[in-house]
């Protein structure tokens, strides 16, 4: 009788200018930790892309794995590593025994398709009872990628969906998905997870609240004219000139804001609210342009956003984590889609946000790579953002 399989993972991050080494040096590291993974994840270097086609055929014949994913960044994150501007490759292998994987490529033109729940069902042909999870990988050139969220929260209601917008040559707006044995250039990957796997997730969006929450009055399209019956403009100018100098200076330099996604809550605090733009004001009118479509009566506070706060929610949304780990399954691995404008250019020194998760959980597998937008829920919706870091952990 053959012993049970068990939820294993591993790991590996080598830069090289050379793939072919890289891919030796990541290979050897986890087939010799993960026999027969069930799914591998690759995030390679965009300085690598002529040689993708026969890089993906040979991990592929390697790992002989279920379900291959992944694609090209700019930049890619291995355990406590993150390298930017090298090339490099990072791969992490995963056993989940009895897990549903499903993948599916996604074109443009078949999105466009879905005009209905049962269409996207029946498009990705996965029941919506046999997925927990949507990870997604997508090219940002050629696929709407808010519509993919809007028809995917429509025919898989309050299923998380997890993953980023490829990143590589930006000057000829070109990036890579990887399924399998090939490499597409176009539309999104799209991978069901079900059966009995458990992927948490957190969603930093990298930003301190200050002031006090408000409610909206009066609001119309992106425009917000008014906040607890008072000129917009106004209540944010206030919110300012009451911080603290050094505060007050960060503030006008880096504000947000950010839109309540439960009203029912009493207090809030990170994570209770989504995060999007400051786009301008008016000062006759005393209104405020926003990039988002709030709503009279919703919540809102003024956020800031930098290297401090982004490191303060990282930190604390990690060690909440933690503490779900303690009653809710250790986490296993993890994978981080994280924002090309983080890294070195926001924090000063790089490994960030991949030295983050491993002081706060350990050295566990990681592999990841600096997006040109970030998929995670807020709330009980799913959204694309900017500047965040979205992680999904897979525990036992």
């Amino acid at each position: 009788m053959s012993e049970a399989k068990a939820v294993g993972a591993a790991s590996a991050i080598v830069r090289h200018p050379d793939w072919r080494a890289a891919l030796a040096g990541v290979l050897q590291h986890v087939t010799e930790r993960v026999a027969s993974p069930d799914l591998a994840v690759l995030f390679a270097s965009a300085a690598y892309e002529q040689e993708f086609p026969e890089l993906l055929q040979r991990t592929q014949q390697a790992l002989q794995s279920r379900v291959l994913i992944g694609c090209s960044g700019q930049g890619v994150i291995g355990p406590s590593t993150e390298v930017e501007g090298e090339p490099a490759l990072t791969l992490l292998t995963l056993s989940l025994p009895d897990a549903m994987l499903e993948p599916r490529h996604v074109s443009q033109a078949e999105l466009q398709q879905c005009d209905s729940a049962d269409a996207t069902r029946e498009l990705l042909g996965v029941p919506l009872d046999d997925v927990s999870t949507w990870i997604l990988l997508a090219d940002p050139f050629t696929l709407d990628a808010e519509g993919l969220l809007a028809v995917l929260s429509v025919a898989y209601p309050g299923v998380p969906l997890l993953g980023g917008m490829a990143s590589g040559d930006q000057e000829n707006r070109r990036t890579h998905l990887f399924l399998d044995g090939q490499v597409h250039t176009d539309g999104a990957l799209a991978l069901a997870v079900g059966g009995p796997v458990k992927i948490r997730s957190i969603v930093s969006q990298g930003c301190n609240p200050i002031g006090r929450p408000w409610t909206i009055t009066g609001a119309q399209n992106q425009i917000i004219s008014s906040i607890a019956g008072r000129p917009a403009l106004e209540v944010l100018t206030e919110t300012i000139e009451q911080l603290p100098a050094e505060e007050r200076q960060r503030a006008q330099q880096n504000l947000l804001i950010g839109l309540a996604m439960d009203e029912y809550r009493e207090d809030f605090g990170r994570g209770d609210f989504l995060i999007r733009n400051l786009l301008g004001a008016d000062r006759e009118s005393g209104a405020i342009a926003v990039s988002a479509l709030p709503r009279e009566g919703q919540t809102l506070q003024f956020q800031v956003r930098d290297a401090q706060a982004a490191d303060e929610d990282l930190r604390l949304l990690l060690n909440q984590e933690k503490m779900a780990a303690l009653s809710g399954g250790e986490p296993v691995a993890a994978l981080l889609w994280s924002c090309n404008g983080r890294g070195q250019g926001l924090f000063g020194s790089p490994d960030h946000d991949a030295k983050a998760i491993a002081d706060a959980l350990g050295p566990i597998p990681l592999a990841g790579f600096f997006c040109n937008g970030e998929i995670g829920p807020v709330g009980s919706e799913n959204y694309l953002h900017g500047f965040t870091a979205s992680i999904a952990f897979f525990s036992k």
